[in-house]
């Protein structure tokens, strides 16, 4: 049951992760990979606002958290996209965007997860 519950969540997780990076990609057309960093950005907020929510504010099945914050924020999420992206704008020249993508992201991802806590323990 727990492979089936993340499962679905990782389905649920990839279809946001694509929906949120075609309507960022019909608003944004600068080199900026910004619909990774929207993404990883609000990730870090669901996180760090379910987890804390869940585990201390409710009596949610253990299930949701495994559909939530190991299905659907682990599909969302892109890591691996964030550092190849931020590679490639090395290779063409931009690096000052890529850092500027690496800090602000770690920066924001941080911010976002912090916010998020504050919230779900409010």
């Amino acid at each position: 049951m727990k492979i089936v519950v993340v499962a679905i969540g990782g389905a649920l997780g990839a279809v946001a992760r694509y929906g949120v990076a075609v309507l960022v990609a019909r608003f944004w057309m600068g080199e900026f990979p910004l619909a990774t960093f929207v993404i990883n950005v609000s990730g870090s907020f669901i996180l760090g606002f379910f987890t804390p929510f869940a585990v201390e504010k409710s009596s949610l099945d253990p299930l949701w958290r495994l559909l939530v914050a190991t299905g659907f924020v682990g599909e969302y999420t892109t890591f691996s996209t964030f550092e190849y992206e931020t590679q490639a704008l090395t290779e063409t020249g931009a690096t000052m965007i890529a850092v500027a993508n690496v800090v602000g992201s770690v920066i924001a991802g941080f911010a976002a997860v912090q916010l998020g806590v504050i919230l779900a323990r409010r």
